[in-house]
C-alpha cells in the first residue's frame, strides 16, 4: 500500500498554513475565499492539542502512544506516524469503524471493534463467515446492531473484491449504510485520499465562527476546506481529528458555543 505523505514529521509544526497567500474568489462558488481563517483555526489546534495520531487501531492498544489529554478513549493511536494503515487488515478495520461510528462514541466502537479481535473476526472473511446472531453480539455495544450487522457483512464482501483498488467516493456512496461522512472518512484514513471528513462537530465550529451560513449543507463546508488547504493527506487527517477534539471540549453542550475561549480570539 503506497502511503501519500513520506514525512513522518509532516503536519507536526502546522506546516504554516495560515501563512498562505493569494485569498481569492472560489472558483465554485464565487465567494470571497477563507484561507486565513481555515489556516488560523489549524494552527491554533495544533499548537493546542498537538498530533492526534488518528485513525487508532487494536494493534496499537499496547504497542501504539496513549495520549490522556485527549477526551474519550487515549488508547491506539499512533501521533505524528501516518504509515498507517500497514496491512490490509488494518484498513478494514477503518473501514468497520467508519460504518460503527454511526450514532455513537468511538468508546462504544472500541468496545465493538475488540470484541471481534477477540473471536479472531476483524478481517472481510471471518466478518463473512460469522453467522449474524454472532456478529450482532459482537458488536452490541455500538447500537443499531441488527442494521450495522448487515452492513458489515456487505462491506466484508465489497472489500474481499476490492483487491488494490482504490475506490471512486461515489462507489463508496453507492453501499448501502455509507452515506457522506462515512465515505470520505474512508478513504481519508484508510486509502489515504485527500477527502476532507465533516462531521456535526466540524459544522458546529465553522457555524459559530461565521465561516458559513448554518443552514449550510456537507459539501460546502467539505468545499470550504478543500478549496482553502494544501494538498496534503497529514494536514486533511490532522484538521478533522483536531476539530473533533476540539469541539469535545467547547460545543458539546448546547448554548455553549460562545465559550469557544480558544478559537474566538483569532478573529
Amino acid at each position: 500500500m503506497k502511503n501519500r505523505v513520506q514525512n513522518p514529521d509532516a503536519g507536526r509544526i502546522a506546516i504554516g498554513i495560515s501563512k498562505i497567500t493569494g485569498a481569492g474568489i472560489s472558483k465554485k462558488t464565487g465567494a470571497k475565499s477563507t484561507v486565513p481563517a481555515i489556516g488560523k483555526i489549524y494552527d491554533c489546534l495544533f499548537a493546542s492539542y498537538g498530533p492526534q495520531g488518528w485513525w487508532p487501531l487494536t494493534d496499537l492498544q499496547k504497542t501504539g502512544v496513549a495520549i490522556p489529554s485527549k477526551t474519550g478513549s487515549v488508547r491506539g493511536y499512533h501521533p505524528a506516524d501516518y504509515t498507517y494503515p500497514q496491512t490490509r487488515n488494518q484498513q478494514f478495520e477503518i473501514i468497520c469503524g467508519a460504518l460503527l461510528t454511526q450514532n455513537t462514541s468511538w468508546t462504544q466502537v472500541e468496545k465493538a471493534l475488540l470484541n471481534l479481535k477477540q473471536i479472531d473476526s476483524l478481517s472481510p472473511e471471518a466478518i463473512l463467515s460469522l453467522s449474524p446472531e454472532a456478529l450482532k453480539e459482537a458488536i452490541k455495544p455500538a447500537g443499531y446492531y441488527n442494521q450495522k450487522a448487515a452492513r458489515l457483512k456487505t462491506l466484508a464482501g465489497w472489500f474481499s473484491e476490492l483487491e488494490d483498488r482504490i475506490p471512486a467516493r461515489e462507489e463508496l456512496l453507492s453501499l448501502k449504510g455509507v452515506g457522506p461522512e462515512t465515505a470520505d472518512s474512508i478513504l481519508l484514513y484508510a486509502f489515504k485520499q485527500l477527502s476532507f471528513v465533516v462531521d456535526a462537530y466540524t459544522k458546529r465550529i465553522v457555524t459559530n465562527l461565521n465561516l458559513v451560513d448554518e443552514k449550510a449543507g456537507y459539501n460546502e463546508i467539505k468545499a470550504l476546506f478543500e478549496e482553502n488547504l494544501p494538498q496534503d493527506l497529514a494536514v486533511y487527517q490532522e484538521y478533522h481529528a483536531l476539530l473533533v477534539e476540539h469541539a469535545k471540549r467547547y460545543y458539546q453542550k448546547k448554548g455553549t458555543r460562545g465559550n469557544d475561549i480558544l478559537l474566538k480570539y483569532i478573529f
